[in-house]
């Protein structure tokens, strides 16, 4: 935190620094005095306040009298007192944030900083304005607001840091600006001007200095006005003293999203993974990049994905999906918080400095039930080496994990390796592409994953990847012929399966394609087939609930998304599921759950076509006329192809015609004419 940028101006008690006022009571002060006062700014003291003071006065100065005057210390010198009609004392929610590290940053590129704090601050006023706050101040790298609300107070800052995290996600993490946040909700005196200060300010900047970079933590009241009201878990962080104020306060790390997971879906993650008895979970965080490119990412992803990868396929142990455990890239994190969101007792994470064609892999196993480590290592090798690196790894966490869960005598199917890096290179670099999903992307992605096949055309990886791309281009309409798009994917993915048997992806990617095109038995098998090569598989029971749905089972269908939910509950795709989810509410005639867990699904992924549609059905189907509307038209404007019973049967076969017809009926209540 920068010198002199700490909540500096009118919000502890003293008007503005642009203010007559302010200038007067700074100008009168000597600058002993000021510099006094500045020290105890965080404790909501005004400038010219001398109840403050030391015993015997500053050093330097004579002791004064309660009234101070810069000349002669009478107090006729000083400025009026301010009125008790001019104070108001009320309730309110306060956040206070600033950024973790500003002076480290201003001294890397203070033009850069500069820039991001400005960014931040409009991040800041439109979510607190939108939210019945009101921005105080935000001088230096601090803000400070209030609201009417607690829960507009803890959705505003969660909110804030969501964005934040998106406006740096192409920047190195050295470079990265993130904001401590802290929420009270408490007493506070507010002058006519706007300012406040006060025990309820104290307790939100203590909170503040609690919360971890890219965090928020709030206090009890907070958390007991808004415990089920809003999208997220409190983890208790203890009892904390705050100087000035009598009582200790409890604070609360605040953890976006696991509330309302539980509370809609039902799936807790504190429970064991389904198919694997009571053993315990395992997650693998994105390796950081130290290669100084920010271009090798994909190399430090694609790595630690293969040994998650090898890791499920040994079916031992449940291996939380890659989707969750990499929306960690980037961040400081506490490892226990990582182990209670994502239900796993075990966090692997590491780092990779690649230079010319050695690289350094270096790994760590932490038992997130205590932090501690309990396994660690460091390899160097060539790149020839690189799958080398990988079976060295897994072999090392295998027999880290002996003396915990006792010892296994792991199956291990390998997977083939490339013949070339360069095609491994290259099928990584489509994979990033494939996942920013727009056209553009899916365009190069098509590129790259041709390029590999050239290179190496023994390869399992390419061939699902274009698999994955025909499905998406068919799903949402992005090709004059779907058709055509669906009978590529199903080529493709047993292309991959010819290259690769033992690749469950492949098994899916086909599972997928055949149930879009009628085939329902055959899909029903390629999905069972996927999930007992490996059972951590989140997509395979992805696919398994599309073809459930499609033959007309509902309940199952329920079933295996709610695994694919637990065993990744972080999902990137999270949105996807929750509209699976609300299709099979809706095809078992639970209209009020279906559209409960679309409205999820639509604040979790608002581009996503597919949410607007299931939350549409549900709402046509409950005769809510004008939300059902309104949801409708999010869904066209994002898909506009959908326009007749042709174009949804192009993507979706159901088994029998009722059941077709019931699942667009929703849709016609909405006002959808097609």
């Amino acid at each position: 935190m920068a010198a002199g940028g700490v909540l500096s101006g009118g919000q502890y008690g003293r008007p503005p620094a642009s203010s007559p006022e302010a200038g007067r009571a700074i100008i009168e002060q000597p600058a002993a005095l000021r510099t006094a006062a500045h020290k105890d700014k965080r404790r909501g003291i005004g400038l010219a306040d001398p109840s403050h003071m030391p015993p015997g006065g500053l050093r330097g100065l004579p002791p004064c009298p309660p009234l101070y005057d810069a000349s002669s210390c009478a107090p006729e010198k000083w400025p009026s007192p301010v009125s008790d009609t001019e104070l108001k004392q009320r309730l309110a929610a306060i956040l206070v944030a600033d950024v973790a590290g500003y002076s480290r940053l201003m001294s890397l590129d203070e033009r850069a900083t500069v820039t991001a704090l400005d960014d931040a601050r409009k991040v800041f006023r439109l979510h607190i304005e939108s939210r019945q706050g009101r921005v105080i101040d935000t001088a230096g790298d601090s803000v400070l607001a209030a609201f009417e609300t607690a829960i507009g107070a803890v959705s505003a800052a969660l909110a804030v840091q969501a964005d934040l995290e998106k406006l740096g996600v192409d920047l190195p993490e050295v470079s990265r600006m993130r904001f401590r946040i802290g929420v009270h909700l408490g007493d506070v005196i507010e002058k006519a001007d706007g300012t406040v200060y006060g025990d309820g300010v104290n307790i939100a900047a203590r909170l503040e200095s609690l919360a971890e970079p890219g965090g928020v933590t709030v206090s009890e009241s907070i958390r007991t006005a808004v415990k089920g009201k809003v999208s997220a878990g409190f983890v208790d962080q203890g009892e904390q003293q705050v100087k000035n104020v009598a009582d200790p306060v409890r604070a609360y790390a605040v953890e976006a999203g696991v509330g309302t997971l539980l509370a809609v879906t039902g799936v807790d993650v504190s429970q064991p993974v389904a198919g694997f008895g009571s053993r315990p979970a395992i997650a693998v965080l994105p390796f950081f990049n130290l290669s100084g490119d920010p271009e090798q990412e994909y190399f430090a992803d694609g790595l630690a994905e293969d040994i998650l990868t090898r890791l499920a396929m040994q079916r031992w142990l449940p291996v939380i999906a890659r989707n969750s455990s990499f929306a960690y890239r980037g961040r400081t994190i506490d490892v226990k918080a990582v182990g209670r969101t994502l239900g796993a007792r075990y966090v692997l994470e590491g780092s990779v400095r690649k230079v010319g064609n050695r690289v350094r892999v270096t790994g760590q196993l932490v038992d997130a039930t205590t932090g501690h480590h309990i396994w660690a290592e460091r390899y160097d090798r060539v790149l020839e080496d690189l799958f080398a690196i990988q079976d060295d790894l897994t072999d090392g966490i295998v027999g880290a994990l002996e003396s915990a869960v006792g010892r296994v005598e792991a199956e291990r199917a390998h997977r083939k390796p490339p013949g070339k890096l360069d095609a491994w290179d290259t099928f990584w670099r489509g994979w990033w592409h494939f996942q920013r999903f727009t056209r553009e992307d899916f365009a190069a992605a098509m590129s790259l994953f041709h390029r590999s096949l050239k290179l190496d055309a023994s390869r399992a990886g390419p061939h699902f990847g274009i698999a994955m791309l025909r499905l998406c281009e068919a799903f949402f309409l992005w090709t004059e012929k779907p058709r055509d798009a669906l009978a590529e994917a199903v080529a493709s993915a047993r292309a991959a399966l010819a290259a690769d048997p033992l690749e469950s992806l492949a098994y899916s990617a086909l599972g997928f394609a055949l149930a879009a095109t009628g085939r329902h038995d055959e899909a029903l098998a390629m999905c069972r087939k996927s999930i007992e090569l490996n059972p951590s598989h989140a997509f395979g029971y992805q696919v398994l609930c599309f073809a459930r749905i499609c033959v007309g089972e509902p309940e199952a269908a329920i079933k295996a998304i709610e695994t694919a939910i637990r065993i990744s509950p972080n999902d990137t795709v999270l949105h996807v599921w929750l509209s699976l989810l609300s299709s099979g509410h809706y095809l078992a005639r639970n209209y009020e759950k279906a559209a409960e867990v679309a409205s999820l699904a639509v604040q979790r992924g608002p581009d996503y076509p597919l949410g607007w549609r299931s939350l549409a059905n549900a709402l046509g189907q409950l005769g809510r006329s004008d939300e059902a509307l309104e949801a409708l038209e999010q869904f066209l404007a994002r898909m506009p192809g959908f326009t007749s019973e042709e174009a949804a049967r192009s993507f979706m076969t159901f088994r029998d015609e009722a059941m077709f017809q019931h699942w667009l009926q929703g849709l016609r209540k909405a006002g959808w004419g097609g």
